[in-house]
């Protein structure tokens, strides 16, 4: 129940995006009643049911704590059909993720609640993700390391050859497929150490950071190294195959921390034991968490392998809390929301 006309919020976080956080960003934006809840991360990669994804499994958790409650702020709870029907005093669920993918957005609409979102919160932490993991499979610094503190070898002073040593930044051609919110940071970082930036992205017009490249074949044959930043679409579901990766130069090096479908892993793999690709960096795969039967795992003396990790910075916990408290802000005061989709 709310205490006269204080709107009662569930703060529904987890381990990343803590309820205290969310509780005290709204408390900087409204006065409401929150209410604190910590679910749990999916025990399936896909979530616990069909029609939402990336959630967690706590639909009666989550019911439980919305008694009476008008507004939810969560990154993983599963606002699913049995929960709004359970919820009929909820009216908005704000996502403190660039998606909703959470949030059955069609049964959203027909109990008239509105689901807003948080674009861009992790941008700058996947943008820095990026260059880390191009530096990483540049210079097999993932690989010396295990190589000397893991296994107690020295073997990795080999890399101080002309034959083994790896690639550096400056005056390096590296080609940025997209320029959106990421691609466009990553290509300020490269600027500065000194790369030649190449951007293709059809969608984006005005001033770039780089030289734009009308086609992506022209990009790859351009390239000693590429990084992806597209938005997984129909289009765009294996944009980087075995046609593809054959256009860039022998021993390019490849970065995906985007989505993992953009780019097709066997054609990779292909390519790394070939040769024609020297070196990749991974963050996001095709299924997830990576099977065990994946063949990138017996290639990781030419592949760095993080468990999606781009977006895992404190800082992109305390921007999506102050984001989603600031979309709450604006619907206690009736004002148009800046992230709405339903």
């Amino acid at each position: 129940m709310t205490h006269g006309n204080r709107v009662r919020v569930v703060a529904a976080g987890d381990h990343f995006i803590l309820p205290s956080l969310i509780r005290e960003a709204l408390a900087r934006e409204v006065d409401c009643e929150t209410t604190e809840v910590t679910l749990g991360w999916p025990l399936e990669p896909f979530g616990p049911v069909a029609e939402v994804t990336e959630a967690s499994d706590a639909e009666d958790e989550l019911i439980a704590a919305l008694a009476g409650a008008q507004v939810l702020v969560t990154q993983m709870g599963p606002v699913t059909e049995r929960v709004l029907d359970a919820c009929p005093a909820l009216r908005l669920v704000v996502v403190c993720r660039g998606g909703p993918v959470n949030v059955n957005l069609d049964a959203a609409k027909r109990h008239d609640v509105r689901v807003c979102y948080a674009p861009g919160r992790n941008a700058a932490a996947t943008a820095e993700f990026t260059v880390g993991l191009l530096l990483s499979a540049l210079r097999r610094i993932p690989q010396a390391h295990d190589l000397l503190a893991r296994r107690g070898s020295w073997e990795g002073a080999t890399y101080y050859t002309y034959a083994h040593s790896g690639l550096e930044l400056e005056d390096l051609p590296v080609g940025l497929v997209g320029y959106g919110a990421v691609g466009s940071r990553v290509a300020r970082a490269l600027c500065a150490f000194g790369a030649r930036v190449l951007v293709h992205d059809p969608y984006v017009r005005g001033e770039i950071h780089g030289l734009r490249v009308a086609s992506l074949d022209e990009l790859l044959r351009a390239s000693r190294a590429i990084t992806l930043h597209a938005r997984l679409t129909d289009e765009t579901r294996g944009l980087l195959g075995a046609r593809e990766l054959a256009l860039l130069p022998r021993g390019a090096v490849v970065v995906n921390a985007a989505r993992g479908p953009l780019l097709d892993e066997d054609a990779l793999c292909d390519a790394l034991e070939s040769g024609q690709v020297s070196a990749a960096a991974l963050d996001t795969y095709a299924t997830e968490p990576l099977p065990a039967g994946s063949r990138l795992r017996a290639l990781t003396d030419r592949v760095v392998l993080t468990p999606h990790l781009g977006g895992a910075s404190r800082a992109v916990a305390e921007k999506a809390a102050a984001i989603a408290a600031a979309e709450v802000g604006r619907w206690v005061r009736g004002e148009p929301q800046a992230h709405r989709l339903t």
